[in-house]
């Protein structure tokens, strides 16, 4: 991506992923095209009884379609909250910094239905901020016709600018989404299926565990090979991307696995995520042999092994190249609110399938700033 001419101004983006264990807050600095500095970024608790009810809601599909005006209130403050943790921790005056980007809690994402909810209130943000917020970065792209997802590639392309093409960065979160960068300039992008989250789930129902460690419990276990090629009929792997999904997609993978002993359930989830994610090759016009790999799963030696192993490639956290890879997302967000603000593409039709680029967020703007 080439520099518009617009000077770095700073940014905070905040974002709790599917897997809904904390709020990740980070700091940039960037241009909103291809310059990016990164600050700090840290990771802060949900409050528990705001992660109960949010995990609640999302194994209940009709209940977020209903108002939710609480939830969103506890949502928003405890982003609020976090923001403020982050300003004081990191010496952060408020008034140098131009935006919020704040993503909220997805509870229902449906491109299909043309629907996607992230539970934030931007004008109640901003308020209690008095820093200007843009929210709601999905719904414009979902309108269209996108998929509203992924939304991270445009960043993917700036923070990795000078690296070699074909290079392919990969966010395995609670679902899986890689971002191709051709030799080109082609950005495809798209959800590959699931990554941590039906591990985690796995491993929290029968161990009380919050995620596998390393993948030590998946690496004790054997697959059922059986079972992983019956997962991978899904009608999902068949469609052509872009394409996104919904974090409760493969309710039916965690009851096939119900059979299982924990260690192999684990391996068996786990061979399955690299499965799906390997499949994302045959949406790639040149095979990639760089994988860089942002998200939670890059501290699971067994998924990064296996993918290396079965991708024949060289697989690597994105720590690799200067980025802390627990807060891409959140990075990412601070950047698509200053392309908000300058009203440029948040996505591609390479990369949600929405018809022409499209820029998108609502902005809500401080009162009292200043």
């Amino acid at each position: 991506m080439s520099g518009g001419g617009a000077e770095l101004a700073t940014a905070i983006g905040v974002i709790s992923g599917t897997s809904m264990d904390g709020i990740d807050v980070a700091l940039i600095r960037s241009d909103g095209h291809s310059e990016v500095e990164t600050g700090p970024g840290v990771t802060f608790p949900y409050p528990a009884e705001v992660s109960a009810e949010l995990r609640a809601v999302v194994v209940e599909p009709e209940r977020a379609l209903q108002s939710l005006e609480e939830l969103e209130a506890a949502v928003t403050d405890a982003h609020v909250a976090a923001i403020e943790a982050f300003l004081e921790r990191f010496a952060v005056d408020r008034r140098a910094v131009a935006v919020v980007g704040m993503h909220g809690q997805t509870v229902l994402h449906r491109p299909r239905e043309r629907f996607t909810r992230q539970l934030c209130d931007g004008r109640r943000a901003a308020a209690a901020l008095h820093i200007d917020v843009v929210n709601d970065f999905r719904a414009a792209d979902v309108a269209a016709g996108g998929e509203g997802a992924p939304l991270v590639p445009l960043y993917h392309a700036a923070m990795s600018a000078g690296l070699e093409r074909p290079l392919t960065l990969l966010n395995w979160g609670g679902v899986g989404n890689v971002t191709y960068l051709g030799p080109s300039g082609e950005i495809i992008a798209f959800d590959t299926g699931p990554a941590n989250a039906l591990i985690d789930d796995f491993v929290a129902r029968r161990r009380g565990l919050s995620h596998d460690e390393g993948g030590a419990l998946a690496a004790a276990g054997r697959a059922d090979q059986a079972l992983v090629a019956r997962f991978m009929r899904d009608a999902f792997f068949d469609r052509p991307a872009p394409k996104s999904l919904d974090r409760n997609h493969f309710h039916e993978v965690m009851r096939a696995v119900e059979t299982l002993g924990d260690a192999d359930g684990a391996a068996t989830l786990a061979a399955f995520t690299v499965e799906a994610t390997a499949a994302a090759i045959r949406h790639f016009p040149v095979p990639s042999e760089r994988w860089l790999v942002c998200g939670g799963g890059r501290r699971n030696q067994t998924l990064m092994r296996a993918l290396a192993e079965r991708l024949a490639a060289q697989v690597e956290p994105i720590e690799t190249i200067g980025f802390d890879g627990d807060v891409i997302e959140a990075q990412c967000f601070a950047y698509l609110a200053l392309r908000s603000l300058q009203g440029l593409p948040l996505s591609l039709p390479t990369t949600t399938g929405a018809p022409h680029p499209l820029t998108g967020g609502v902005i809500w703007r401080a009162q009292g700033s200043g």
